[in-house]
């Protein structure tokens, strides 16, 4: 895995505007990243785990 992201920080209050009209809003770039950044921590995790089995 070599493109490892950095846990993504929420959006300013008023980076928001509030209006539900923006695609994307700039939360869904951010539950995306998070999404993301689970997903990578999980299998971080997992392969970890299966080198400490390992040893």
């Amino acid at each position: 895995m070599s493109d490892l992201i950095e846990k993504p920080t929420k959006p300013a209050d008023d980076d928001c505007c509030g209006g539900g009209a923006c695609s994307p809003c700039v939360w869904d770039h951010f539950y995306e990243q998070l999404s993301i950044y689970r997903k990578q921590q999980r299998q971080l995790a997992a392969q970890q785990e299966q080198s400490d089995k390992e040893h």
